[in-house]
């Protein structure tokens, strides 16, 4: 699946940026956390904890500083960003986004379940992909392997991945 004439007529007709968002995922040895969505938008999905930047943010990295406290009680003292993410949803355009993600392998705090979020920890070879956003498969295992990836996603109405181009920007190096 590679990029094909939806996304690239979308991408093309875009007058306003994306809504700005994040992405964090604490690694340690040869495990990732992983948060289960609990409600709102992405329920019952696996995925890295984070969210929307907001008008008291100074920067996107702020952005998941916060969102990872807020979420999972964890407090990153050092982040590395491994991607930037465009994702374009058709028939529903407030969904689309830029999320920024970040690894990270040094922070304050235990992870702990939020009315939002229930984190648990995978070994990397065992990430549950067939429970998680469509995309993930595609960009996660070249960010965990230590690459550096710039992507876009098309999804339509029923967020059923169309389409996607994926750009590798450092090849794979240790992650920290």
């Amino acid at each position: 699946m590679k990029v094909g004439t939806k996304l690239a007529k979308i991408k093309s007709t875009l007058d306003i940026p994306l809504k700005r968002a994040t992405l964090c995922f604490l690694v340690k040895e040869t495990q990732v956390l992983l948060a289960m969505k609990k409600r709102g938008f992405a329920q019952g999905k696996w995925n890295g904890v984070g969210g929307k930047m907001d008008d008291k943010d100074k920067n996107i990295e702020e952005t998941a500083i916060r969102e990872t406290n807020e979420e999972i009680q964890v407090n990153p003292t050092s982040l590395k960003q491994v991607a930037v993410l465009n994702f374009f949803h058709l028939g529903k355009t407030d969904n689309n986004q830029q999320v920024t993600v970040y690894l990270t392998s040094k922070w304050e705090g235990e992870p702990t379940e939020s009315e939002e979020m229930a984190p648990r920890w995978f070994k990397i070879n065992e990430i549950p992909y067939d429970e998680m956003w469509e995309d993930d498969r595609f960009w996660l295992p070249k960010v965990l392997s230590g690459e550096t990836v710039e992507a876009d996603f098309l999804f339509n109405k029923n967020q059923v991945l169309l389409e996607h181009e994926i750009q590798v920007t450092r090849p794979a190096v240790d992650i920290f």
